[in-house]
């Protein structure tokens, strides 16, 4: 098993961390409904993505 032989920095450490961090979802309205929606995803109240409708209405 591999064994560090030098104590990591703190610096180190946290330059390693700076990517594992928390994100909140873009979240955007629906042009059709005015719903909120995540961006690139299909709208859950009206099923249309960029002006088409992908899943007809109360299909889900």
């Amino acid at each position: 098993m591999a064994v560090p032989k030098k104590r990591t920095s703190k610096m180190k450490q946290r330059m390693r961390r700076t990517h594992f961090k928390a994100w909140r979802p873009n979240i955007s309205s629906c042009p059709r409904c005015n719903r909120p929606v995540m961006s690139h995803r299909v709208c859950s109240g009206c099923g249309h993505y960029r002006g088409r409708e992908i899943i007809a209405a109360g299909e889900e």
